[in-house]
């Protein structure tokens, strides 16, 4: 689907939605774990490789390295404003970047050896359409890699246990009111692998990456945990789903201005899950 300002998914994604800031900070972020994770798929040079759901790009230079000028790296995003971000860092020998939905890819059947796809299939409301939709432009004998993070709760707050449940329980229900949406229809993604199989794909196999991080953290690191997780994902939206007591102790966990600040702390650990399942055509 292009040009239409209607939500396609569960998330309310549009072609002019733009959370593209999330998008770098995460890639940033989690790039040594997504890298190992795409090495284990022993891509060869030549192989030409779809990114579904590409965003801002990152991916694409990575996907690149691992198949080197021969091949060919494809770029897929419903998001004008991520396509934008893409094109500027796309890699030089050319990576073809598209709009589409990926329920209709604009993309020839059978024409690719792997579709790569990370935090993209759960956004869609129905994810066997999606799978099905992906498995069309794969050429026989290729893989469809799904890779999805925090399918484990993430760990922030590794010194108060209670404090950081409620906060994932808020994150939650706030998720649910603002896209109408009951907690089935965001818990089903941890089943990918039952996804893959039902699709009929082959030698289906998991792995799992943990995102470890401990004080002192990388600038990507404290960036991303900052704007993407304190500021953008918790905050004062999750102010109605805490007591008055909790939110004021996660605020001050939270502000870099704080003497209490997370990231400050000798003993700050954090732990997110980087989940890869890749099934054969």
């Amino acid at each position: 689907m292009t040009g239409s300002a209607t939500a396609t998914g569960l998330l309310g994604d549009t072609p002019s939605r733009d959370y593209a800031g999330k998008l770098r900070r995460f890639n940033a972020f989690a790039e040594p774990e997504i890298r190992q994770a795409m090495a284990s798929l022993a891509l060869k040079p030549g192989m030409r490789v779809l990114d579904a759901g590409c965003g801002t790009g990152e991916a694409l230079r990575w996907l690149a390295d691992e198949v080197g000028p021969e091949g060919a790296v494809i770029g897929m995003d419903l998001s004008v404003p991520h396509l934008k971000a893409a094109h500027l860092i796309a890699p030089e020998n050319g990576a073809l970047v598209l709009q589409g939905n990926m329920l209709d890819p604009p993309i020839a059947p059978a024409s690719v050896d792997l579709v790569w796809s990370v935090n993209a299939i759960n956004h869609l409301r129905s994810p066997a359409a999606g799978v099905d939709a992906l498995l069309a432009l794969i050429r026989p004998g290729g893989r469809l890699a799904l890779g999805q993070s925090a399918l484990l709760p993430d760990m922030v707050f590794a010194w108060d246990s209670r404090l950081e449940r409620l906060v994932n329980e808020a994150v939650r229900q706030y998720y649910r009111d603002r896209y109408r949406l009951d907690e089935r229809e965001l818990t089903w993604i941890r089943a990918i692998v039952g996804l893959l199989r039902q699709a009929g794909l082959r030698q289906v196999r998991v792995r799992t990456f943990m995102i470890e991080r401990v004080a002192p953290l990388r600038v990507e690191d404290e960036n991303y945990l900052v704007e993407a997780i304190f500021r953008g994902t918790w905050g004062d939206r999750l102010q109605p789903y805490l007591s008055d007591s909790d939110y004021e102790e996660m605020m001050r966990l939270c502000d870099p201005q704080h003497p209490d600040f997370a990231l400050r702390r000798p003993d700050f650990h954090f732990l997110q899950s980087f989940t890869l399942a890749v099934g054969h055509l």
